[in-house]
């Protein structure tokens, strides 16, 4: 009896049931563990999930402006009755536009300033890096730092014991001047877990202000591509 029943005879129909039922098993498990998982947002407090919301319509509003802007411009193109002058004009507030954020024209406009006191020297470039980026996301137009006029290819460094940007080092405090709404800027920044409790972690002081006016005056040069050349004829 025990020379039949061992070893068992298993037949191929058997053996791909067995694997595909623990196929099955193991992704019932993962999507189990998954569920099971807390949110970063579970335990926060309702103002904070407000705020948090606030800030996500915000972006969204924004988005929705910058289209109606664009279709605006086409309507106006469509419609102009000189639409030559039309494209001229249009072509000129563009090349402003762009000057502003190639960093090649002064700025000025509301906003805010954050200022980071680092007395203990623990912030480094990167903790700096997602200031900057949590302020792009929030909606800043024009950004200087400390006399550095910070664009779309701007980089952190570290250098000699301290921050560069761009190679060019900079020392704490680390001034931050910020053109953009600043009811979108400031609470982006106070969101919990966000970059001000990241900042403070590493025991630096954070102070946030809104000044009647920002001006945005360091000037880069303009730089010419090496190799990328305009499609149009």
């Amino acid at each position: 009896m025990a020379a039949s029943l061992w070893p068992p005879r298993v037949s191929r129909a058997q053996l791909i049931v067995a694997v595909l039922l623990f196929v099955l098993g193991l992704g019932l498990a993962i999507q189990v563990r998954s569920n099971s998982d807390s949110s970063a947002l579970r335990g926060a407090r309702q103002e904070d999930l407000v705020r948090i919301l606030d800030e996500l319509d915000g972006r969204t509003k924004r988005l929705e402006d910058e289209k109606q802007k664009l279709e605006e411009q086409r309507r106006g193109l469509e419609s102009s009755s000189n639409q030559a002058e039309e494209a001229r004009k249009q072509t000129v507030e563009k090349e402003r536009q762009l000057g502003i954020l190639a960093g090649t024209v002064a700025a000025q406009g509301p906003g805010i300033v954050l200022k980071i006191a680092d007395p203990k020297g623990q912030v480094q470039s990167d903790k700096l890096l997602d200031t900057l980026q949590e302020l792009r996301a929030a909606g800043a137009e024009a950004i200087q730092i400390n006399g550095v006029r910070v664009v779309a290819g701007s980089y952190f460094s570290e250098e000699g014991g301290g921050v560069a940007i761009d190679g060019k080092k900079i020392t704490q405090p680390y001034e931050f001047k910020v053109i953009g709404k600043p009811q979108d800027l400031e609470p982006a920044l106070n969101i919990p877990g966000g970059v001000v409790q990241s900042l403070e972690k590493e025991q630096a002081v954070v102070t946030v202000t809104r000044p009647a006016k920002i001006v945005v005056d360091a000037l880069r040069a303009a730089k010419q591509p090496d190799y990328a050349r305009s499609s149009s004829p």
